[in-house]
């Protein structure tokens, strides 16, 4: 990555005046100040690729497999018969069901015309109203019996077909961790179906470019390594940030929509996002506070574990002082904490360190 492209560094040249103490002898130390930087940078996240519609589909119902029609990688269509587990069991059920709805039937039939005969009878008089009350109770029980077979008929075929897996949407199979013979069990994974053509990128991000993000202070964009030959840019509009932050981590979610028609994105692919940032941005207290100081590499001393800078103080004495880095931008480095604006740096920490 080169600095021009990514970031154009504020970082002014200066050479110090100041004189090591007592010692006028000493050369004067080249320093940078330290500025942010005014034009465009970006940061990367680590992200990975995932389907938007990813089912995991599973049995409702106990039983062996018996049936696997479709092997990982395979394209299915909505509706299609996936899994098939033995339903002989409940076949039998949903059979006897049927035939009880046909016995109450029957038995509906006759009550019906007793009542009707009971009703002739009690017309002539021939029968009292209680009879008459009883052939109507009976005629309306049978009624209440064929209702109550139909639907035990219903239920039996209902869980027939909970026996066959089916598709939920078009796309492609993904995982297939069952084979014929095992025994599915309600809950236990059967495959995994994911739509290719919704797919999104996520990744875990900090407070403060989750406020980017949010304020819409920039663009996106995401890279996807063996995928495309460059960055997709991707409008802000695409990209949504969760509203739960991780109380371990304290990040945020972030999903962003890869364009329609991406191919060979698959789940699981690894990927990195770029958070822009343009110069002509209006900055408030995130995206200030986040806007990265750069300091040249040279400057940089490495101690064992120690990482440092020859900072200048107000009498222009170099203190070594410890700071954190980030990226590497050309000849320049990120600083993360450690210097503030403003503060000079030695660039030379050879010729610093002799200063006493």
């Amino acid at each position: 990555m080169k600095s021009s492209h990514m970031l154009t560094a504020a970082l002014a040249l200066s050479v110090s005046s100041a004189w090591a103490a007592g010692d006028n002898t000493q050369p004067p130390i080249a320093s940078y100040v330290v500025k942010p930087a005014s034009m465009q940078w970006a940061s990367s996240i680590d992200a990975q690729v995932e389907a938007v519609r990813d089912a995991t589909l599973s049995a409702q119902v106990q039983g062996a497999v018996i049936q696997l029609n479709v092997r990982a990688g395979d394209r299915v269509t909505a509706g299609q018969d996936l899994v098939r587990i033995d339903a002989r069991a409940a076949q039998q059920s949903a059979t006897a069901s049927a035939a009880q709805v046909e016995a109450a039937r029957a038995a509906q039939q006759v009550a019906s015309k007793e009542y009707d005969r009971q009703k002739q009878l009690f017309q002539k008089q021939y029968i009292s109203q209680a009879a008459l009350d009883r052939a109507e109770a009976q005629w309306r029980a049978s009624q209440a019996q064929v209702q109550a077979a139909q639907a035990q008929s219903g239920a039996a075929i209902t869980q027939s077909g909970f026996y066959v897996i089916k598709a939920p949407f078009s796309g492609v199979v993904g995982q297939v961790p069952t084979t014929i013979g095992d025994m599915a069990m309600p809950g236990k994974p059967l495959l995994t179906v994911y739509d290719p053509t919704q797919m999104r990128v996520t990744a875990s991000l900090g407070q403060l470019q989750a406020a980017l993000v949010r304020s819409a202070a920039g663009n996106v964009e995401v890279e996807v390594p063996g995928l495309a030959p460059s960055r997709i840019s991707v409008p802000l509009s695409k990209a949504q940030v969760l509203p739960t932050v991780d109380p371990q981590s304290h990040t945020s979610q972030v999903r962003v929509e890869l364009p329609a028609g991406t191919v060979g994105a698959a789940p699981g692919m690894f990927a990195r996002l770029w958070l822009n940032e343009a110069a002509s941005a209006p900055m408030n207290a995130a995206t200030e506070a986040h806007v990265p100081l750069l300091v040249p590499a040279s400057a940089v001393v490495r101690r064992a574990e120690m990482t440092g800078l020859y900072v200048l103080d107000e009498q222009g004495r170099p203190l070594l002082r410890q700071v954190r880095l980030g990226r590497p931008v050309g000849d320049l480095v990120e600083v993360l904490s450690g210097v503030r604006a403003g503060e000079r740096v030695a660039v030379q920490p050879q010729a610093a360190a002799k200063v006493r």
